[in-house]
């Protein structure tokens, strides 16, 4: 399930128990490994991974830290078939040195992370290939490591973020995809402003998960709460901490353009169009749309920005909104130009990708 399964970014959580929660400078390694990971400094990276390797050689940290850098180096890793191949023989390598530390009493809570975070990638790759039953099915085989967290949270603040996850989107996730519901029937009850809070705690007080805590509360403030400032806030601190990383950048675009804070985004959407690569001209295209309609209201320039961007295949994870952020700025603009017709095809294409719950209400207010 693709946002329940999110815990699987507890990637770094594992590190707070067992072995290394008494072991701050190898914490400190890891937690920097990660800082460049994220900054996409993935050449500072081994060197750092080495010295952990070298001091507990059969841990799980190894190849997780290996799957994660893939995850971010080769984004969307899915399209790499080399580097696929790769990220998921590390993800299984995880989990079966997981198995290994889930023997001792002692080591259990440690080995519950990895296994959430191994089970939660591999749920991921099935989401992005759009096979919805595999990853719940995978999602299932995590639950009980997830409930685990529940445990620990008071001990610890990083367990907020999985438990937080859970609690909103075991909730939210089968009201936008019904088919799961039956797969998710036994579940342990969610509520939505729990997850909320224990997420909000977990980007205040959490040492490892207090990035993805902060990006997550982010996409879920933007697509499903439409709460843009709360979620420009922490995407602008992302955005300064981790300046190389382009999914940061592009979401704290998207998130000022929706506060309608035009003039505050252009110096970060100027930086951002030097990105030509992968799915990230998609973005800067509809960026664009929207500051030439809404701000200048150029109907003309942004009618071509849209085409633009549509004319480039989306990223279902990354970029997909995007496609319907352009159709429906299509079907505006033909409105305004009298073409209801033409309005109505544009807003039924759009009705078809959107899932941002501000677009979807746009849509159907139109089409009903």
């Amino acid at each position: 399930m693709k946002r329940i399964v999110f815990f699987l970014f507890l990637l770094i959580t594992p590190f707070a128990k067992a072995q290394l929660l008494y072991d701050a400078p190898t914490q400190n390694l890891v937690l920097e490994a990660i800082d460049h990971i994220y900054n996409y400094e993935f050449g500072a990276v081994e060197p750092l991974a080495r010295q952990i390797r070298a001091k507990y050689p059969n841990h799980p940290v190894n190849p997780l830290l290996k799957a994660i850098q893939l995850h971010w180096q080769y984004l969307p890793v899915k399209d790499n078939k080399a580097m696929s191949g790769q990220y998921q023989s590390y993800l299984q390598e995880c989990l079966n040195k997981a198995k290994v530390l889930e023997k001792d009493v002692k080591t259990r809570p440690e080995a519950a992370f990895f296994s959430m975070a191994g089970h939660g990638y591999i749920a991921l790759i099935h989401n992005y290939n759009d096979d919805k039953i595999k990853a719940a099915s995978e999602g299932k085989k995590a639950y009980n490591y997830v409930m685990d967290g529940f445990k620990y949270m008071e001990r610890n603040p990083e367990f907020y973020f999985s438990s937080g996850l859970y609690n909103y989107y075991v909730i939210r996730y089968p009201e936008d995809h019904p088919i799961v519901k039956p797969l998710i029937l036994f579940f342990k009850d969610g509520n939505r402003e729990e997850g909320l809070r224990q997420m909000d705690i977990a980007a205040r007080k959490g040492i490892f998960t207090r990035t993805e805590s902060a990006f997550y509360l982010a996409r879920i403030f933007l697509k499903h709460e439409l709460r843009y400032e709360k979620a420009s806030n922490y995407l602008s601190t992302l955005t300064q901490k981790y300046p190389n990383n382009p999914i940061f950048l592009m979401k704290n675009i998207e998130a000022l353009l929706l506060l309608g804070q035009y003039d505050e985004a252009q110096p970060f959407l100027e930086r951002f169009k030097r990105r030509t690569d992968k799915f990230f001209p998609i973005a800067s295209h509809t960026f664009e749309g929207i500051v030439e309609e809404k701000h200048l209201k150029h109907d003309g320039a942004a009618s071509k920005a849209y085409q633009a961007a549509l004319r480039q295949p989306f990223d279902s994870e990354y970029t997909k909104e995007y496609h319907a952020f352009a159709y429906a700025g299509l079907a505006r603009i033909a409105l305004r130009a009298g073409d209801r017709a033409k309005a109505t095809l544009y807003y039924k294409k759009a009705e078809e990708l959107a899932e941002y719950k501000a677009l979807i209400k746009e849509i159907r207010a139109y089409l009903k």
